[in-house]
């Protein structure tokens, strides 16, 4: 999959996706550290997926800040994913 062919409005909507479902992941073991719902050590991989998913999100919006003759506002989107995704992965490794 080449993905400097593609559509950078579709590579924000996917930078986004991927973003959401990442910091969900991460979540999960922080309110089974409230609740305990399930036991901790089986449910702390998560934290790992959650990052990677992250990782991979802001990637896929620097690949979009990057890309050239794009139109002004969707680069200030993907700057604005950069920031927020840099700020929950920091969040996320200072947490667990």
């Amino acid at each position: 999959m080449n993905l400097n062919n593609k559509d950078p409005q579709q590579l924000l909507q996917r930078s986004f996706t991927i973003g959401i479902v990442g910091i969900i992941l991460c979540f999960i073991p922080l309110i089974n550290n409230i609740t305990a719902f399930a036991d901790p050590k089986k449910i702390f991989f998560l934290n790992g997926f959650g990052l990677a998913a992250q990782f991979m999100a802001l990637s896929l919006a620097i690949l979009v800040i990057r890309k050239r003759k794009i139109p002004h506002e969707i680069k200030d989107k993907s700057k604005r994913m950069i920031i927020v995704l840099s700020v929950s992965i920091l969040f996320f490794f200072l947490n667990t």
